[in-house]
């Protein structure tokens, strides 16, 4: 078997809002096909326009490849050697960032192959089961058009979680940093009203979980916002300091008694070896995608488990991603939840629309996958209208792959 073509696909939701903040507006998948019949579906949260010119573009030299040259005539079925190939083709322009983010597009997709070949679901073949039902958390999507309206419905998402039989729930309370949704903006004391009108609308059984998403410049005024959480019983705080201060995280994690958690824009297992060892964070929250693919994810979970951590990943863009970190989950036990909403609970159109997935959410769980691959299927009307969608932002870039 051999790869013949990696199609590339830009997809954007036609009502995306770029004051909004939010990746799950748009995706990159990607198909690598072979000379069997046989394709494998990935994607990765990056700019997806970003991310396909990674993939499509030329180079000159050995260490300064495009992945898809790379990967062309090569045999899918060893994801994890094919990795180290295209991450040392690929190191001048790649080593982290937006390449390693790419690769872990196309890594995702060789590993959806191996478990079509093989007719088993993709955690079949990472080992045995580690439980027997999966229990995912809803993250809880407000309106932040103004503070009034965005506390108002929160809580009706919180509401709307717990009814729908989720037992764990995240928040973001951004009033200040870079994720301000909409500019909206308030001062630290509403972040504590925030997580108390939640607590008291979701009861004291739920897992609550908070992402401030770097709002705070200084470990002082974390830990000044934490105390106020004693009663709260937060399961942990995520992204509070800018990702590339370690020292800053360690002194914070040494010193919250809310644990930390941190890692979605990380790329490598040797930058999560530098959080956990060197940022001392509790949580280990790897993107599937940007992490370097699941040979990168499947790392992070080897190496938290090594280190005594838990592992909770990042999955904000499609059902691809879900997909792929309920797959991990089968076979990670010191994953206790991931980030996953069904289709009837989310906001974004790309979510609701572009996939007919395997998981089906029920009584607060979700069953093990048992499809092969990673269990997901394109919908072809849906990638040809956020195609389309695509094309009208940047007709020199996007669009469905030649």
């Amino acid at each position: 078997m051999k790869v013949v073509d990696i199609r590339s696909h830009v997809l954007l939701d036609p009502d995306f809002d770029i004051g909004a903040t939010s990746s799950a507006q748009d995706t990159i998948v990607v198909e690598v096909v072979t000379d069997e019949g046989v394709v494998g579906v990935g994607e990765t949260d990056l700019n997806a326009w970003i991310a396909r010119a990674c993939i499509e573009s030329p180079g000159t030299h050995t260490m300064d490849q495009g992945i898809k040259h790379l990967l062309l005539g090569r045999d899918p079925l060893d994801p994890e050697a094919i990795w180290r190939d295209l991450y040392v083709g690929t190191a001048m322009t790649g080593r982290r960032g937006a390449v390693v983010h790419a690769i872990g597009a196309v890594d995702m997709a060789l590993w959806d192959i191996v478990g079509k070949v093989r007719g088993v679901p993709c955690w079949q073949l990472w080992g045995d089961a580690a439980v027997s039902t999966l229990t995912p958390y809803a993250s809880l999507q407000p309106d932040a058009s103004s503070m009034s309206v965005y506390k108002e419905t929160m809580v009706a998402w919180a509401r709307r979680a717990v009814q729908a039989g989720f037992t764990a729930v995240k928040l973001e309370a951004t009033f200040d940093g870079p994720y301000r949704h909409k500019g909206l903006r308030a001062g630290d004391e509403k972040i504590t009203e925030i997580l108390q009108t939640v607590r008291d609308t979701v009861g004291p059984d739920v897992r609550m979980m908070v992402d401030v998403q770097y709002a705070f410049d200084s470990v002082e005024r974390a830990l000044r916002v934490t105390r106020e959480w004693d009663d709260l019983d937060v399961f942990f705080l995520e992204a509070p300091l800018w990702p590339d201060d370690l020292t800053k995280y360690a002194e914070l994690s040494t010193q919250s008694k809310v644990p930390i958690a941190s890692g979605e824009w990380l790329a490598t297992e040797w930058e999560f070896r530098d959080l956990a060892e060197r940022g001392k964070v509790q949580f280990l929250q790897p993107d599937t995608g940007r992490v370097g693919g699941i040979s990168q994810a499947l790392k992070v979970c080897r190496l938290a488990a090594d280190l005594g951590r838990q592992v909770v990943p990042h999955a904000w863009k499609t059902g691809i991603s879900t997909a792929a970190a309920a797959h991990l989950a089968m076979v990670t036990p010191h994953m206790p939840t991931f980030e996953f909403l069904p289709p009837e609970l989310s906001t974004s159109r790309l979510r609701r629309e572009l996939v007919r997935e395997e998981l089906v959410f029920e009584n607060g769980l979700l069953a093990p996958p048992t499809k092969p691959g990673l269990g997901v299927e394109l919908v072809p009307e849906a990638m040809a209208e956020f195609a389309a969608a695509a094309e009208r932002v940047w007709p020199s870039a996007a669009g469905m792959a030649r």
